[in-house]
């Protein structure tokens, strides 16, 4: 049985891919990515311990926060690009301060693993979906078991009859 593909549902998808081909895949290839105060502030970790970026750090005087704001503002100033500024603040501070881990060398398991086991796990589920449904079917050339009569069947049929009349 074929499923035909709804029309919202494919205004959807349509609407989507042309959404995201100029706001995203354009600026790209373009290289015009510009960078924002709000999009390197949450790039960084906050260190004072609360464990948020340093644009979510809800801290009203936090030490870490305010001073980590002005030095993005001072390398914004010099215009430096996102990668050059990241890149400053990995130096001065290690990579700890960095929100996400880089995508290379160890870090690179971090970003590969979940989804890895995502998809292994889909793997799994669909393989046991397939086995609990019984689409794999018994195998070929294995006899189903005959129905074996027991000394109960006689009794059952005597108590059936007996229970209709």
């Amino acid at each position: 049985m074929r499923r035909r593909l709804s029309w919202p549902l494919l205004l959807a998808v349509l609407l989507s891919v042309g959404v995201l081909v100029p706001t995203v895949f354009i600026p790209l290839a373009r290289g015009a990515v510009t960078v924002s105060f709000q999009d390197l502030e949450e790039s960084l970790t906050c260190q004072c311990g609360c464990g948020l970026t340093v644009h979510g750090c809800n801290h009203l005087q936090c030490g870490s926060a305010l001073p980590l704001r002005q030095e993005i503002r001072d390398q914004m100033a010099l215009g430096k690009s996102k990668e050059q500024i990241l890149a400053y603040f990995k130096d001065k501070y290690g990579e700890k301060i960095l929100s996400a881990p880089t995508t290379s060398g160890f870090n690179l398991v971090a970003w590969i693993t979940p989804f890895a086991l995502v998809a292994l796990g889909g793997v799994f589920v669909a393989v046991t979906l397939m086995r609990w449904s019984g689409r794999g079917g018994p195998a070929t050339g294995t006899p189903t078991p005959a129905h074996v009569a027991s000394p109960y069947d006689k009794v059952l049929e005597k108590e059936l009859k007996d229970f209709d009349a």
